[in-house]
This record gives structure tokens, sequence and C-alpha cells, in this order.
């Protein structure tokens, strides 16, 4: 039986305590390939920049032991997959993970993910992928602090094992898990619905037109009335994993006959 192949990348940089963590999970099911980015790049969705003279950079990295192939690009997320497999031609992975990623990725604000970003890159190009974020404060979500990753790890070769095994489900192209700060293996999971409401909010407590980006402050947390079926909900109100399925199909779910007469109706 062939080995498979599982690409291993994130938004953190190649050099993140969180990958190394989702490294030691994944090599007991498979061979692991590092294509990572070279310096932190959270937030950066899934921008295709980068540094145009960069190339992929071979990594010492290693999981108990045993050394991978691991490599690293001057680039943002999904820029370094897309140069990584471009440049192996005939490479073709079972499985992309993206994580584990310092902080959650929950609701409308996973469209800033490098960690998503990732995920969908390779999910355009065939690959069944996985984005795994822990729960962390938010002045971790540039710097490599200390984190207890076991229960993230578990999570993680949970779900990577299914894919592997089986593959995903119809019309489901990335799964991101989302593990509670404080989980345990035995921490219940729970399959929910994207939030359509911000979990990340940017706020000045001053404005005016002189106002720098950097004067903003982050905050999280869900919204008032938030749904119980929604990641949001399931993590920061429960205390449980998230599992949310994802698609590339970001079309309106309203039926075309609704929006038709909608349309007519404005002539």
């Amino acid at each position: 039986m062939t080995t498979p192949r599982i690409l291993l990348t994130n938004d953190d940089g190649v050099h993140s305590p969180g990958l190394l963590a989702a490294a030691e999970a994944l090599h007991p099911l498979g061979g692991v390939d590092v294509f990572a980015p070279l310096r932190q790049q959270t937030a950066m969705g899934r921008a295709q920049t980068g540094d145009r003279n960069a190339t992929l950079q071979q990594v010492e990295l290693a999981v108990a032991g045993t050394p991978l192939r691991a490599w690293a690009c001057d680039a943002s997320p999904a820029a370094t997959v897309g140069h990584g497999l471009k440049v192996m031609p005939g490479y073709a992975p079972a499985l992309l993970v993206s994580g584990i990623n310092y902080g959650e990725n929950l609701g409308a604000s996973i469209t800033s993910s490098g960690t998503v970003g990732a995920a969908l890159e390779g999910a355009c190009r065939g690959i069944p992928a996985l984005a795994v974020s822990m729960e962390t404060g938010i002045e971790s979500h540039h710097a490599y602090t200390e984190q207890d990753w076991s229960a993230a790890m578990h999570f993680l070769a949970l779900f990577a094992g299914m894919v592997l095994e089986r593959g995903l489900p119809g019309d489901v192209h990335v799964l991101k898990i989302d593990v509670p700060a404080g989980a345990t293996p035995d921490t219940p999971w729970r399959l929910t619905r994207l939030s359509p409401d911000m979990y990340y909010e940017s706020r000045l407590t001053a404005p005016s037109l002189g106002s720098r980006l950097g004067d903003a402050t982050v905050t999280k947390g869900p919204a008032p009335g938030e749904s119980p079926e929604t990641d949001v909900y399931a993590l920061s109100v429960d205390r449980v994993v998230s599992v949310t399925p994802l698609t590339l199909d970001f079309t309106a779910r309203t039926a075309f006959g609704d929006i038709r007469a909608w349309l007519d109706g404005g002539r």
C-alpha cells in the first residue's frame, strides 16, 4: 500500500510550534511535506503576494528524530502553496493541512485568515483540505507563545485520518476545525455552520481622519443573538470543538427564481 503524502502549511511561518505540532500529529498517517511561509503571514487571507525573487528554501525540520521534507518561501500562505505545487510537477498530495494556527478562525472573519486561504488554495487544485486553528489570546496571533497543542493534535489526527480513509463528502472542499483553549481529547466536537457575523472587530476609541491603522484595538467574541448552530457559538459559548464544512462555491443559497423576480422587479 502506497504511503499517502500530506502537504502541511500554515500562516504563522515555517518555524511555528503549531506547525511542528501538526507535523507530529500527522506523522503516523503518512509522509509529511512542508511548504510554509518563511515568516509570519497572519491575516493574509488568500493573497497571492510575496518577494518576486523568492524561491523554495529547504528548511531543516524533524519529527521524532525523522527529518521532514520541508521548504519555506518568502510569500503569503496561498502563494507558497501554489508555487510549491507548480515547481514539483507530478506531486499529488492526498491531503493538505493548514495549521495548527495560533488563534481561532471563526465566522465572517475567516476571509482574512491566511490559514483558511492556504486551505482554499489547495482545494482549488483538487486537494482535500483541513484548516486547523486553536483558540489563543489575541496577543499570541503574532508571537510564538507557549501553548498546549495536545488537544488540537488529537482532533487534527482524527479528522485527517477520516479524510485520508474516505475523502470529503460531496460539495465539501475544506473542513475548518477550531479547538477551544483548555480542550482535551475528550472534548466533544460539533458540526457547525459558518457564522455570518464578524468574530474579530477592529475599533478606534476616538476615530478621526488622522487615526492610524495601528491605533485600532482588536476585540473578539460572539455577536448578540448568535445562533447556536454556528462555529462562533460552539467554540466561544459551549466550549466544544467546531467542525465547519466549507465549499468553494460562494453562490448565495437563495433560489434563483426568487433572485430573478427581485431583479425583474427592479426594471
